[in-house]
């Protein structure tokens, strides 16, 4: 790996993107421990428990939540209102017409999305700020309207802020700045995991136990790369046509299909809608949400419902995100068709059979992967923390990000002609995309 370092020392518009990603990242993580003002901060942490759907938002904000701060909403009103658009953009024909206007149908959702990120800021902002005075979390002589207008104004302006960090990062940086922002989250949690199953390891045998999980650990995020990375190609083939005096086409390409086409948006709704039943029952002493929350909280009934949740978030949002129609009347467009498949309906019905096949596959994995924390807490005794963190949505995003952030570094070297991050194995590194 030294002489790619050097090459993209020796690039100053790589090292200048690197460099700014770095500032505006660090930039973020100040502003997780800038406070809101008018909350008690350790009677909140024991509101903030982990089984609930905060702990959720807490992972995404990167701990800023149960911190309070100017950034407790994290990114996830902006994640919230870009699938909203996305999922609108099926139902309702304008949004339609503007996703395939180009660039400027893309900027013009850009603007709605941040609209309603704003929104969904103000909404969430006044949503917690009223729970935490009926919590009794406020500091003395705080409560009131100017307290819920105080805490939605800041806590939308500081989700607004995250936001611009993430378009700045994709702009002038490297990477997509919102995955880098929540993954830059996800990865401080990390030395507080670790640090937590070596002060319990005698708990699971020891120093060996603890090389055991290392190792284990490693070969899970192997896993996560060979799966991210997989994909089913469907030969194309290009007829030969002539335009003016020059002939065009006639070459054989591939259309390829991920294996995990959903991403992590499927565990991401699973876990909201099985955690919100432990969510009310923290806020309420009917024995009904009780029990019903202690029976989804864990045990048989809980994996059972949590791994059908993420296959049909998983069909779900790749019957919204991906259109075989659409995929095969593109290729119609182009003069192109798959061997021995007609073009038009038979084409769309045979990339629509490979895609649900490809989903089950992939939310399988998904759903494997986000089952092990719950397994390695249960049967082996291991940390929450470390669980949390080297297992299901966690890791995923973890990967996947990195996996994204390298291909572009790479793409930069190999396009003026420098050794690639890959280049002593002869290969090239390749993202999810």
């Amino acid at each position: 790996m030294t002489s790619p370092v050097v090459n993209i020392a020796k690039l100053p518009e790589l090292r200048k993107r690197i460099f700014f990603t770095l500032l505006m990242i660090a930039i973020y993580r100040v502003g997780v421990f800038v406070p809101a003002p008018g909350v008690d901060v350790d009677a909140l942490q024991k509101i903030v428990t982990r089984g609930t759907v905060f702990d959720i938002f807490n992972l995404f904000s990167g701990g800023a939540l149960e911190r309070f701060s100017v950034f407790a909403l994290g990114i996830m009103p902006y994640i919230s209102a870009s699938i909203i658009l996305q999922l609108l953009t099926v139902v309702v024909p304008t949004l339609e017409r503007l996703s395939k206007e180009g660039e400027e149908g893309r900027k013009k959702i850009t603007q709605y999305t941040r609209y309603g990120t704003v929104v969904l800021s103000l909404v969430q902002g006044f949503g917690i700020s009223y729970g935490l005075e009926q919590q009794g979390v406020l500091l003395s002589d705080v409560g009131g309207i100017s307290f819920f207008l105080r805490t939605m104004f800041t806590l939308a302006a500081g989700t607004a802020f995250i936001m611009w960090l993430g378009e700045q990062i994709t702009e002038r940086g490297i990477g997509n700045g919102i995955s880098l922002i929540i993954f830059s989250g996800i990865v401080t949690r990390i030395p507080q995991g670790l640090r937590d199953a070596w002060a319990t390891k005698e708990q699971f045998s020891g120093l060996f136990g603890f090389l055991i999980l290392l190792a284990f650990i490693f070969a899970l995020v192997s896993v996560i790369i060979f799966f991210e990375r997989s994909h089913r190609k469907i030969p194309i083939q290009y007829a030969k046509r002539v335009v003016g005096r020059k002939m065009y086409g006639g070459q054989t390409t591939h259309l390829p299909l991920k294996l995990n086409s959903a991403g992590v948006i499927p565990p991401i709704f699973a876990s909201s809608l099985i955690l919100f039943p432990a969510t009310v029952a923290q806020f309420s002493h009917n024995a009904k949400v009780q029990s019903i929350a202690s029976a989804l909280s864990s045990g048989w009934l809980h994996t059972a419902l949590y791994v059908s949740l993420i296959i049909f978030f998983a069909y779900f949002y790749t019957a919204v995100s991906f259109n075989p129609v659409d995929v095969a009347e593109n290729v119609r467009k182009h003069g192109g068709f798959i061997p021995g498949i007609r073009p038009g309906q038979n084409t769309s019905d045979f990339i629509d059979r490979i895609v649900s096949k490809l989903t089950l596959g992939g939310a399988l994995y998904i759903a494997g992967v986000c089952v092990i924390p719950e397994l390695l807490i249960s049967q082996f005794g291991i940390p929450s923390t470390l669980a949390s963190t080297f297992g299901g949505t966690s890791v995923l995003i973890v990967v996947g990000v990195a996996m994204d952030t390298l291909a572009q570094i790479e793409s930069h070297l190999m396009a003026r002609n420098y050794e690639g991050l890959m280049s002593d194995s002869g290969g090239r590194f390749r993202g999810r995309k």
